[in-house]
């Protein structure tokens, strides 16, 4: 009865209208969790990146940059879909409280250990806490979106979240940069700009808290079980393989989200190299003060990509439908990508950013809303942390093919044109698979498409 009566009353809402999910409490109270948190990681993750990759007693060569993502996403990655099942077995309530109470806590140590320059195997430990429960926090944002937004309006609220969340992570990296410019960099800044984040994690944790009722943003199985440790672990290892088979069933939504997986390969090899060029090509390596400000920059321009994309995805997908604009996204970089970058000049690799980036989000927000609107809400959190896996796997693996392939300077136009032939493919193939599934769905009959789906999704 209560579905029922979402779906119609979604067929019926006018789609589009930033206005009407503004007006939500609901959505108000998730995104003001979203962004405290996302702030802290922009802080976070720029006081490690810095100790890491711009320190001047240390000189990270490709691969060992490559080897330190591996260190902090594998292991998360590899039990990503495991932590799903309990996104679908918990309050997400609980668990996204729960997910910055912690984080909020080891913050604190990890920046000790920045300050006295000891990044040994505890400090990696917590790293990879820190990371690791941020991706957990980010499936169940996903999966909980749905109880706060109408079918109709999930594109647009998820374009809204995902984007201002970018930009508000942009936002901590880039006054992060800041500081170190005014400061200067070392171990001693690092630490502080890292502890930070604890005070961002702590206010999100109790905006979740006080903003919503135990059961408000799911699951809706009021009668699950309470299954004993060894129980859960087993269901979990049997609910990973039902999150496989549901994805496996939905084509729309695993098709979309492979193309994700296959762009990540690349923006890992994208981001090395781009990383490379501001430590040792463009500024030689000499000034890690002036290197950092110059990822400013990039920062800045992935930050109005994201923006942009937020602004034309949900009007692009209505319009053209979701896998004609992923599509065409896809067939751009594979233009753009080779022609800004191949001058290997400031101007020309700033704007490419800022145009991989309105893909990337553009992607995301297809993806996102695939996957929520496709898959039933007892696998979503499954589903949504086997995207999670892909999506850093793809990443880690990329970072790994430019350390191979990438000079220490960053500069290699053989793999920028590698990468650009890679993406005419993905998109031929993608144009192709969709299509087919498109005019399968036509010809299925309006009665088994949702008119939130077809629009959304073409």
């Amino acid at each position: 009865m209560r579905a029922g009566l979402v779906t119609e009353r979604a067929q019926r809402a006018p789609t589009g209208n930033l206005r009407a999910i503004l007006s939500r409490p609901g959505f108000r109270r998730l995104l003001a969790v979203r962004l405290s948190s996302q702030l802290g990681d922009g802080w976070f993750q720029a006081g490690l990146a810095g100790s890491v990759f711009f320190n001047p007693e240390r000189a990270a060569s490709p691969l060992a940059i490559a080897t330190a993502f591996a260190v902090l996403l594998v292991p998360y990655s590899a039990l990503g879909p495991f932590v799903g099942v309990f996104l679908d077995r918990w309050s997400r309530r609980t668990a996204l409280f729960a997910t910055n109470a912690i984080r909020a806590g080891l913050v604190l140590p990890a920046a000790l250990f920045v300050w006295f320059g000891d990044e040994g195997l505890p400090f990696v430990v917590l790293a990879l806490a820190i990371i690791a429960l941020n991706r957990f926090f980010l499936a169940g944002l996903s999966a909980s979106q749905p109880h706060v937004v109408e079918p109709a309006r999930l594109v647009t609220a998820n374009s809204f979240a995902t984007t201002v969340g970018t930009v508000i992570f942009t936002v901590g990296l880039a006054s992060a940069a800041v500081v170190f410019r005014l400061i200067g960099t070392g171990f001693h800044q690092y630490a502080v700009v890292a502890a930070t984040a604890a005070v961002a994690y702590g206010l999100s944790a109790v905006a979740t808290l006080v903003s919503f009722r135990r059961a408000a943003l799911g699951p809706d199985d009021d009668e699950r079980s309470r299954p004993s440790i060894s129980a859960a672990f087993i269901g979990t290892a049997r609910g990973m393989a039902d999150g496989l088979r549901h994805l496996a069933a939905r084509p729309r939504a695993s098709t979309v989200m492979t193309v994700q997986a296959l762009h990540r390969c690349a923006y890992g090899m994208l981001a090395l190299g781009t990383l490379l060029l501001y430590r040792n090509y463009f500024n030689h390596g000499a000034d890690f003060t002036q290197s950092l400000a110059g990822l400013g920059k990039v920062l800045a321009a992935g930050g109005v990509g994201a923006v942009v994309a937020s602004i034309l995805t949900p009007q692009a997908t209505r319009r053209f439908g979701g896998w004609r604009w992923v599509a065409g996204l896809m067939a751009s970089l594979a233009v753009l990508v080779p022609a800004l970058g191949l001058p290997y000049t400031e101007p020309p690799l700033v704007l490419a950013v800022a145009i991989v980036s309105i893909a990337t989000q553009g992607t995301k927000i297809v993806v996102d809303t695939a996957l929520q609107l496709e898959c039933a809400d007892d696998f979503r959190g499954r589903v949504f942390s086997l995207n999670d896996t892909a999506f850093n796997l793809c990443f880690v693996l990329g970072l790994f093919v430019g350390a191979l392939v990438l000079p220490d300077d960053g500069r290699s136009p053989a793999m920028l044109l590698w990468i650009g032939l890679g993406y005419a493919l993905v998109a031929a193939w993608y144009a192709l698979v969709a299509s087919r599934h498109a005019r399968h769905l036509t010809g299925a009959g309006p009665s088994k498409i949702s008119s939130a789906s077809s629009a959304d999704l073409g």
